[in-house]
């Protein structure tokens, strides 16, 4: 392979196009109004209209609802999985990978945390991120056990 030189680079073909040339006369295409109109804020010279105008239409950034407040996009989803609901699911083990087995829980769920509403009469082992105090309590009150992970 030859050694390119800078002087030697050239753009792909068809990536750069010449410049119009405006007010050149009726043949060439953009003569008289320059291919801006015939009349209006665009056709006057130093047009700029400001940033997000719409052409005296509401503008997008004043229709669409605001949002409040800081916005956490990396933020992790738990399962969430009452006590009282336990029991109905008939397992000895419960924890993030069995709950996911069984389609209990989406997918996404990167952790399970354990709340203490309702009732529970088997004994249970609980492997979860995170388990409240009053689910710890009746977990171990029904003979099960709880490991934090």
């Amino acid at each position: 392979m030859a050694n390119i030189k800078l002087e030697d680079l050239r753009p792909a073909k068809g990536a750069t196009s010449k410049s119009k040339r405006v007010g050149r006369g009726r043949a060439s295409g953009c003569g008289k109004t320059s291919s801006r109109g015939n009349n209006g804020e665009g056709q006057r010279s130093g047009n700029s209209s400001k940033r997000g105008f719409e052409g005296g239409q509401m503008p997008a950034y004043r229709r669409l609802p605001k949002l409040k407040g800081f916005q956490l996009y990396s933020k992790a989803n738990y399962a969430q999985i009452n006590v009282g609901r336990l029991d109905a699911l008939n397992l000895k083990e419960v924890s993030l990978e069995t709950l996911s087995e069984r389609k209990t829980i989406h997918s996404s769920c990167v952790g399970l945390r354990v709340l203490g509403n309702g009732d529970i009469k088997n004994a249970v082992t609980v492997k979860a991120a995170y388990v409240t105090p009053s689910a710890k309590a009746k977990i171990e009150a029904a003979g099960g056990k709880v490991e934090i992970v």
